[in-house]
C-alpha cells in the first residue's frame, strides 16, 4: 500500500495564464522529475486501480503512457497506447474529440484488445472528458469491456466526469 501522506500536490506546480490568459496550467514536470514523488504517483494509482480488476491498461498519448505502463506492469496486466494520428503501423480504430480551437484524434490498433477483456484507461488529467470519451469509443469499437478510469489529477470544476461513461473514475489529486 502506498504512504498516503507523501505530498504529492506540492510537486504540482501552477503555472498562470499557460497556455492562454486565464488558464491556471497543473504541471506535473516537478512530480515526474521527484524519484520519490514519481513512486508515490505509480503506487498510488496501482492502490487506486487494483479493485478495477482490469486486463490491460489503456494508456493516453503521452502522459498517459509515463503512469500506465508502471501501473500495468506493478499490477501484472498488459498495456496499449491510445496514440495520436499516424503513429500506429497497423490497422487502427479511430476516435475524434473536440479541442478548444478545432478537434484531435486517437488511434488504437484494432488487435490491441480481445474482445471482452476489462481495459482501465489512465492519462495525467482530466479536465473537459473530451480525451477520455473518446478513449471510451476505441476500447468499444475494439469490442472490450470499460473498467474505469484513473487519472493524476481531475480538474472537477471542468466536468469533464459528466462525459464518461457509469464507471469507476479514480484520481490521486482533484482542484476545483
Amino acid at each position: 500500500m502506498t504512504d498516503r501522506s507523501f505530498d504529492l500536490a506540492g510537486l504540482v506546480r501552477d503555472v498562470p495564464d499557460f497556455p492562454r490568459p486565464g488558464i491556471l496550467f497543473r504541471d506535473i514536470t516537478p512530480l515526474l522529475a521527484n524519484p520519490a514523488g514519481l513512486s508515490a504517483a505509480i503506487d498510488g494509482l496501482t492502490d487506486l486501480c487494483r479493485p478495477l480488476a482490469p486486463d490491460l491498461i489503456l494508456g493516453i498519448e503521452s502522459r498517459g503512457f509515463i503512469f500506465g505502463m508502471p501501473v500495468a506492469d506493478r499490477l501484472g496486466v498488459g498495456f496499449v497506447p491510445a496514440r495520436k494520428p499516424g503513429k500506429l503501423p497497423a490497422a487502427t480504430y479511430a476516435a475524434e474529440y473536440d479541442l478548444e480551437y478545432g478537434t484531435d484524434r486517437l488511434e488504437l490498433h484494432q488487435d490491441a484488445i480481445v474482445p471482452g477483456q476489462r481495459v482501465a484507461i489512465l492519462d495525467d488529467l482530466i479536465a473537459t472528458g473530451g480525451t477520455a470519451a473518446a478513449a471510451v469509443e476505441l476500447v468499444e469499437r475494439a469490442g472490450g469491456t470499460l473498467a474505469g478510469f484513473g487519472f493524476a489529477i481531475e480538474l472537477t470544476g471542468l466536468g469533464g466526469r459528466a462525459k464518461l461513461p457509469d464507471v469507476p473514475i479514480v484520481s490521486l489529486l482533484s482542484y476545483d
